[in-house]
């Protein structure tokens, strides 16, 4: 085996075993939370955890439409003529609250398509404006959380109510 190579394999590997380990944790948050509130997991009729809205319905596969419309544009044209992390993170931390996942503040910079430094920012920026909340997780000190607050929470509903059928187009 070439020496020279094994950094930039490590390199992968160490990568790839970050992001798997951040899926794990998501998906232990989302067990976790289920063991203690089981009745917050009603299904809805696409087998996805519903949010309501007064009697409406949004769908996790509407906004999971959306991210993937965003990051279709990079196919397409330059990214960083697009840059909006602050609302790749607000469509990020919906789509998770609708399926009831945790989403660490790693996962969230992962989301926002921009450097960590700048996601981090962005974080603090939306979170002086009362539109994220931090929660430290229970079980691991090092670890904090990030969730919509109330407000933006009924934003993003509202938003997507108002789309309508044509959030689902995309």
């Amino acid at each position: 085996m070439n020496m020279s190579t094994l950094p930039a394999r490590f390199e992968a590997n160490s990568a790839k075993l970050g992001q798997l380990s951040n899926e794990v944790s998501r998906i232990a948050s989302t067990l976790a939370r289920l063991a203690m509130q089981p009745e917050v997991f009603a299904k809805s009729d696409h087998g996805q955890p519903p949010i309501e809205d007064l009697g409406s319905v949004i769908p996790v596969e509407t906004v999971r439409t959306a991210i993937q419309a965003r990051r279709l544009r990079d196919q397409f044209f330059d990214k960083g003529l697009f840059a909006d992390p602050a609302w790749d993170m607000l469509l990020d931390l919906f789509q998770a609250e609708i399926a009831q996942i945790r989403v660490p503040v790693s996962s969230l910079c992962d989301a926002s398509a921009v450097p960590a430094t700048t996601a981090l920012r962005w974080i603090n920026t939306m979170t002086d404006a009362g539109l994220f909340r931090r929660c430290a997780d229970p079980h691991d000190a090092r670890r904090v959380f990030v969730e919509l607050s109330t407000m933006a929470s009924a934003g993003m509903r509202s938003y997507f109510k108002k789309l309508g059928g044509a959030a689902a187009n995309l």
